[in-house]
């Protein structure tokens, strides 16, 4: 197992919303709900069993960009991940409204 990020160019329906995303290679989460799923150890990899819905449960600005964090409806494990350019901007501003528990 690497912990270096994987390239994976993958379409998928977020089964939160129903959305059909189109992949890049870095998309990890819908852009229209901004939900995710818990299928990496690495970025990419696809080695997590777990296989839980990732809810967004707050937003950051780290390092001058804005980063998503992701609660795994099913273990629990809390996650992080930058915003994309097509992100739900709305959603985003709803997002950042939540307080971050730690």
């Amino acid at each position: 197992m690497s912990g270096k990020f994987v390239k994976k160019v993958e379409n998928f329906v977020c089964e939160n919303c129903d959305y059909a995303v189109e992949g890049n290679g870095y998309t990890n989460h819908c852009p229209k709900c901004l939900w995710s799923k818990h299928v990496d150890v690495f970025p990419g990899d696809r080695s997590e069993n777990c296989g839980g819905l990732m809810k967004p449960v707050g937003l950051k600005i780290e390092n001058g960009g804005e980063v998503i964090y992701h609660k795994c409806t099913l273990c629990g494990d809390t996650r992080a991940c930058k915003v994309s350019k097509d992100d739900n901007r709305d959603e985003i501003l709803k997002l950042s409204q939540m307080p971050l528990s730690n």
